[in-house]
C-alpha cells in the first residue's frame, strides 16, 4: 500500500507538535469536524501535511480561488515529491453561462474558452484518485460541480499488457468509445493513430505519447516518447488508459437517455401550453429536438450538460456526480479492492481559509438555480437542467464525513461544530520564527491623512513599506493621487487592476519602486510582504464586511511578518468588531512574547528573495521574436518552443506566467509563416 512520505528540512516547532497531535487524535477517533486556528505565518500548511502523513489517507484540499489552490498545490508537492499531488480547478479561461433576462428579452448564449493544460491536470487528478491511495487533490470550489459518473469512467478504462492478445479492430472501437479521436496528423492529448502494426496514442493526463507495437496479434512492446522531439522516455510492461473525457456514456445508456429526454419534453410542453405559454412551448420544442438530433448524429450538442440527469440515470433532485464521488468510488479508498466500496470517512477533506471557502460552497446552489429558473420558465431549457448543478451544502456535508478547517479567523460554523463530542479546535498561535503580532494604535479620524503622512516618512527613512486599506476604489485612487503630489512613491491596487499588473506592483513594492500601496479588499489575505512594517486602516469604525472582526484580524496579519510591525486604526470610536479584533490580537501577542522569553528567542523580520513571475525576458519576448524573424528564423519553430514553454509553466502550476506566454503565442500565430 502506498504511503505518504513527508520531506522537509524543518521539524514541527512552536505550537505545531501540539496541533498535529490534537488533530490526528480527533481524526483517528472518527470525529467529523476539526478546526486549526492558525495565525498568519505559523505554518498551517506544514501542520496539515504532517497530519496527512500520519493518517495516510487520500486527501481533498479545497481553496476559495484558483491562485490560492495553485499556491497550496505547489507547497504540498514540495512536502510530498514522491506522492501524487494534483490540481483540480475550473478549466475555463473565460466563461459566460447561458442566461435569459426577461425584462429586456435578452438571451445570452454560453461562451467558454477552455484551458487545455488545466483540462490535462483535471484528468490527472481523477485518474490519480482511481489508481492510487497516496493522493492529495488541491481543488477550488469547482470540485462540487457536476462531473461524469466515476463508475462509468473507471469501467471504460483499458489495460494494455505486453504479451497479451491484441485485436486491432476491437481496440480501435474501444478507443473511439472512450472518446479518443483517430487522426492521421499530429498527435495531441486524447488522440490516436493506427498504421499497420503500430498504434500510437496520447493520454489525456500527460504530455507524452505511447507507441504500441504488435506481432502476431499480440502486444510486443510499449514505448513512451516525447511528443515533439520523439526522444525515448523508456519502455513499459503495462499501460492503463483512461477515457479521453471525464463524462462517459455507454451506447445503451445513450439511447435510454434520449428517450427519457423526449418524454420529459412531452410533459413540459403540456405544462407550458396549459399555462398559455405558446411561444415558450414552440421555442422549447424546436431547441430540444435540435439538440436531440445533434446528439444522435455527433454524440454531442452545445449545453449537453443540461441533460446530464438523463445520461446518469438520476431521479429529479438527486445530487450530481462530482470530484468527491471519485474519492467515494475509488477501489483504493478502503483497500478492499471492490469498486464503489469506498467509505466517506476514509478520505480527509481540508477546507483552507474556511471562513471564505465554506460560504462559497454554501452559496453556489442559489445563484445557479436563479439563473436556470428563467431558462426553464421561458422555454430555453427542460426542467432537468436544474439537476445540472453544484452540490448543496447538505449534500456536500453528507459526502465528506471528516473535515479539517484551517483559518486564522474561523467563523461561527467551524467553531461551533468543532467541539466535543463532534470534534476539536486546536490553536497554532506560536510562530517558530518568534515574530509577534503587531501593536495596534487607534487614532481619531480628524487629520488622519496628515497624521498618516508623517508615519509614512518615518518608515521610508527606515527603508520599510506601508500598506493602506480603504473602503472604496475611488478613495484608494484619490488617496494615491494626493500622496503622489507630495512626492511619496505610491500606487493603488484593487480588482480593476489586471492580474499580471498586480504581480508587478507587489514585486515593485518589495523592491522599493513604491514605498506605499493603497488598496481595498485585496490587501486582506494572501500577501507575503515581509518589508511591510506599517498597516493603516482608514475609517476602521465603519462596521460592515470590510471592517468586521474577521476582516480586521486578517488585515492586521499583513504586518505580522516584520519584527517592528505596527497597525494604525483611524476611528472616532471603537466598534464591537474593532474591540474583538484588538483583544484577539493582544491575546496572541502575549502568548508569543511569553514563548519568546521562555526560549530566549529574538524575533527577526523574515528575509525572502524578491522575485516576480513576470520576468524582463518575458516583457521583451515579442520584441525578441520580431528580431528572430528578421534573422529568417522559422516562425513554426518559435511557436513550437513557446507551446512547450507554456505547458512546462502550467505543469509547474505557474498559471499567470503561462497565460503571459499563451498571449505571446497567440501573437506569433497571427504573424505570416
Amino acid at each position: 500500500m502506498e504511503k505518504f512520505q513527508l520531506q522537509s528540512k524543518f521539524n514541527p516547532a512552536g505550537d505545531q507538535p501540539k496541533a498535529i497531535d490534537g488533530l490526528v487524535k480527533s481524526l483517528k477517533a472518527g470525529n467529523p469536524h476539526q478546526t486549526l486556528l492558525g495565525v498568519t505565518g505559523s505554518g498551517k500548511t506544514f501542520t496539515v501535511a504532517n497530519v496527512i502523513a500520519e493518517l495516510n489517507r487520500p486527501t481533498l484540499v479545497i481553496a476559495h480561488n484558483k491562485t490560492l489552490a495553485a499556491q497550496l498545490a505547489a507547497e504540498y508537492r514540495s512536502f510530498f515529491p514522491k506522492n501524487a499531488v494534483e490540481y483540480f480547478v475550473s478549466y475555463y479561461d473565460y466563461y459566460q453561462p447561458e442566461a435569459y433576462i426577461p425584462h429586456s428579452d435578452t438571451y445570452i448564449e454560453k461562451e467558454a474558452d477552455i484551458n487545455d493544460e488545466i483540462d490535462r491536470l483535471r484528468h490527472a487528478a481523477t485518474q490519480a484518485i482511481l489508481s492510487r491511495r497516496d493522493v492529495i487533490i488541491v481543488a477550488s470550489v469547482s470540485c462540487i460541480y457536476g462531473l461524469g459518473s466515476p463508475e462509468e469512467y473507471q469501467s471504460t478504462t483499458v489495460m494494455f499488457e505486453v504479451g497479451k492478445p491484441f485485436d486491432r479492430i476491437a481496440i480501435t472501437r474501444r478507443l473511439v468509445d472512450m472518446q479518443f479521436n483517430r487522426t492521421q496528423g499530429e498527435l495531441r492529448r486524447g488522440t490516436f493513430s493506427l498504421k499497420g502494426e503500430t498504434l500510437e496514442v496520447m493520454p489525456t493526463n500527460e504530455e507524452r505519447l505511447y507507441r504500441l507495437t504488435l506481432e502476431h496479434d499480440r502486444l510486443a512492446s510499449i514505448a513512451a516518447f516525447h511528443p515533439v522531439s520523439r526522444r525515448s522516455l523508456g519502455e513499459h510492461k503495462t499501460l492503463m488508459l483512461f477515457p479521453a473525457k471525464q463524462y462517459v456514456v455507454a451506447p445503451d445508456q445513450l439511447e435510454r437517455a434520449l428517450k427519457a429526454i423526449e418524454l420529459e419534453l412531452v410533459d413540459q410542453l403540456k405544462v407550458l401550453r396549459g399555462a398559455g405559454k405558446l411561444l415558450e412551448a414552440e421555442r422549447l420544442e424546436r431547441r430540444t429536438n435540435y439538440d436531440l438530433e445533434l446528439i444522435r448524429e455527433h454524440g454531442y450538442c452545445n449545453g449537453i450538460e443540461n441533460y446530464s440527469r438523463h445520461f446518469d440515470g438520476r431521479l429529479p433532485g438527486q445530487p450530481p456526480y462530482s470530484l468527491i464521488d471519485f474519492f467515494l468510488h475509488s477501489t483504493h479508498s478502503t483497500g478492499s479492492g471492490q469498486a464503489g466500496s469506498g467509505q466517506a470517512d476514509d478520505f480527509l477533506t481540508v477546507i483552507d481559509e474556511s471562513h471564505q471557502t465554506l460560504p462559497q460552497i454554501r452559496g453556489m446552489i442559489e445563484g445557479d438555480r436563479a439563473r436556470k429558473r428563467n431558462l426553464v420558465d421561458f422555454g430555453f431549457r427542460l426542467p432537468s437542467a436544474f439537476d445540472n448543478r453544484p452540490l448543496t451544502f447538505e449534500e456536500f456535508n453528507k459526502k465528506t464525513h471528516q473535515k479539517l478547517y484551517t483559518s486564522a479567523t474561523p467563523a461561527l460554523y467551524e467553531l461551533s461544530h468543532s467541539k466535543p463530542p463532534e470534534g476539536v479546535t486546536v490553536e497554532q498561535i506560536i510562530r517558530p520564527t518568534g515574530l509577534v503580532d503587531p501593536e495596534i494604535d487607534v487614532r481619531p479620524l480628524t487629520n488622519q491623512v496628515d497624521d498618516l503622512m508623517e508615519e509614512i516618512h518615518v518608515r521610508v527613512e527606515r527603508k520599510q513599506r506601508i500598506l493602506i486599506t480603504t473602503l472604496t476604489k475611488k478613495m484608494a485612487e484619490d488617496l494615491t493621487e494626493y500622496f503622489k503630489e507630495t512626492g511619496i512613491k505610491v500606487q493603488y491596487l484593487h480588482s480593476d487592476v489586471q492580474t499580471l499588473e498586480r504581480v508587478d506592483i507587489l514585486s515593485d513594492l518589495r523592491r522599493g519602486k513604491y514605498d506605499v500601496l493603497v488598496g481595498v479588499n485585496l490587501l486582506r489575505e494572501g500577501l507575503d510582504l515581509p518589508e511591510v512594517s506599517l498597516v493603516a486602516i482608514m475609517d476602521a469604525d465603519k462596521e460592515g464586511f470590510l471592517r468586521s472582526d474577521t476582516s480586521l484580524i486578517q488585515t492586521i496579519g499583513r504586518a505580522a511578518r516584520n519584527s517592528v510591525g505596527k497597525v494604525i486604526m483611524y476611528a472616532d470610536h471603537v466598534t464591537g468588531s474593532m474591540h474583538r479584533a484588538i483583544d484577539e490580537t493582544n491575546r496572541r501577542r502575549e502568548k508569543q512574547i511569553a514563548h519568546n522569553i521562555a526560549h530566549g528567542i529574538t524575533p527577526e523580520t523574515i528575509v525572502r528573495e524578491i522575485s516576480s513571475i513576470v520576468t524582463d525576458e518575458m516583457r521583451t519576448a515579442q520584441h525578441v521574436a520580431k528580431i528572430d524573424l528578421k534573422l529568417n528564423r522559422d516562425v513554426n519553430q518559435l511557436i513550437a518552443e513557446k507551446e512547450r514553454e507554456m505547458k512546462a509553466l502550467s505543469a509547474a502550476l505557474q498559471f499567470e506566467q503561462a497565460a503571459f506566454v499563451r498571449d505571446e503565442l497567440n501573437e506569433l500565430k497571427k504573424m505570416p509563416h
